[in-house]
């Protein structure tokens, strides 16, 4: 089993084209790790299991890779990712199959595919089960998910239950959203990869929404190149959304790794931010920067836009979006964990008023449209800075109050307000704790494939760590 659940997506297709494996026994290899390290699959969680998984499918699941197996067999051509798995965050909708938002709430099992399921399945994807998310994915930590590093420690979130088991090898590739940095925090706190695409590139429709116009959908994995793969099947337009179908990315091209020749902005963001990052994560983010250098890019310092950032404006985006969708639940608002609860309330205290939320989605735009200038004024490829300013923290008040994560997402969130494109990856181990550290680049929208490429090339030197489990 050991040599199966190392295999990362790209390295998993290979074999599976090479015939050195079946379909079924890697998929067998996932659900044999899961019943090995994941512990019970509940709600609450405990101390000592990583608890990544709400459900897993075990009998469908090998039923679909024997189907996988079967269409390779034939010596056809088959989609790109036949027979590899993947775990869903419980919030991606599939068609017959409860979705619960980790949450006593909601209690909905779809008609249909959210748009992502049915391009990763036509891609061949095997589904392994659905993943635990902060509930309804309203906060950077999932406490009832423990860290493969370290069980006392948050995943992260809202996508922990995704990075836990990515780090603990139970699957090789999962999906999550971001909405204030739900896809880069946990990814962050357990040392695997992801990508934040240039909003709208990847369909939300079908995934239960934080807040439909701060939300983004897309991929993870323990490497780039692997989210590469998936991004690649999960692009696509947006049936809720008609101006989706022309975000002009120019389409997924030849991967080519490289820093050289490039400008990249060491970030303005970080010294002002009310919240520095620790010793850990500086070493970590001086390395990465470091390796930028000796990977042929010229490292920048530029002050940032005279534009503003407004935590308010973000704060009242997002507490109106979310009352929009939850007020179907009002009936039921006391099974909701307290946190939750108090972002609702926090919403209806805030009281904004459609014009008030108007003139906020206005200045957002004006704030876009200003680091926009930013990027050509100085010429730059890309912008660096930490994912987050900490390493995991301790599992145990994510869900006591809302906000209790502000520091988790202070240099995250601005990316989903403009909507750039983010690749977030893992720069090592803290020197004092032995814990992931990572960071971000950030590039102009439609500019993915080249900020995978950039990130790619980067996490060549850096590499991927993997927990003692």
């Amino acid at each position: 089993m050991g040599e199966l659940i190392d295999l990362g997506v790209v390295d998993a297709v290979a074999a599976l084209e090479r015939r050195e494996v079946s379909s079924r026994e890697l998929v067998s290899a996932c659900l044999e790790r899961i019943a090995e390290v994941d512990g019970p699959h509940s709600h609450d969680g405990d101390p000592g299991s990583i608890n990544a998984w709400v459900r897993v499918y075990e009998e469908d699941a090998l039923a679909a890779a024997d189907a996988a197996d079967a269409v390779r067999a034939t010596g056809a051509d088959v989609p790109p990712l036949l027979g590899v798995p993947v775990g869903l965050k419980d919030l991606y909708g599939v068609a017959g199959r409860p979705v619960t938002a980790s949450s006593a709430v909601l209690e909905d099992v779809p008609d249909e595919d959210c748009d992502v399921w049915r391009r990763l399945s036509a891609a061949g994807m095997v589904l392994i089960g659905h993943l635990h998310t902060h509930e309804f994915a309203a906060g950077g930590t999932t406490d009832q998910v423990g860290n493969p590093w370290d069980l006392s420690r948050t995943a992260g979130g809202s996508s922990g239950g995704s990075s836990a088991a990515l780090a603990a090898r139970m699957v090789p590739a999962a999906t999550g959203t971001d909405t204030a940095g739900s896809l880069r925090i946990p990814s962050a706190c357990a040392g695997t990869s992801a990508i934040k695409a240039t909003r709208n590139l990847v369909s939300t429709q079908g995934v239960v929404p934080l807040s439909w116009s701060l939300d983004h959908a897309g991929p993870m994995a323990r490497t780039l190149a692997d989210c590469r793969a998936l991004l690649t099947a999960m692009v696509g337009p947006d049936r809720g959304r008609a101006e989706s179908a022309l975000h002009a990315t120019g389409g997924p091209v030849p991967a080519s790794p490289s820093l050289a020749g490039l400008r990249i902005a060491v970030s303005p963001r970080v010294a002002t931010s009310p919240f520095p990052p620790d010793a850990d994560v500086t070493g970590g983010y001086e390395r990465a920067v470091a390796a930028c250098r000796e990977l042929g890019a010229t490292v920048v310092e530029v002050p940032a836009p005279a534009v503003g950032d407004d935590p308010d404006d973000f704060l009242d985006v997002l507490t109106t979006d979310m009352l929009a969708y939850h007020r179907r639940f009002d009936d039921r608002r006391d099974r909701y964990r307290r946190a939750l609860r108090g972002w609702l309330e926090s919403g209806e205290q805030r009281g904004l008023s459609g014009e008030g939320y108007a003139a906020a989605q206005a200045r957002r735009r004006d704030t876009t449209a200003a680091w926009m200038d930013w990027l050509d004024e100085h010429e730059l490829d890309a912008v660096i800075e930490p994912t987050i300013p900490t390493v995991a923290p301790e599992r145990g008040s994510g869900y006591e109050e809302a906000g209790s994560d502000v520091a988790m997402i202070s240099l995250t969130s601005f990316w989903n307000w403009t909507g750039f494109p983010v690749v977030a990856l893992p720069s090592g181990l803290g020197e004092s704790t032995g814990l992931p550290v990572s960071v971000s680049l950030i590039g102009r929208p439609g500019a993915d494939w080249a900020l995978l490429d950039q990130g790619t090339a980067l996490q060549a030197v850096l590499g991927v760590p993997l927990p003692p489990v």
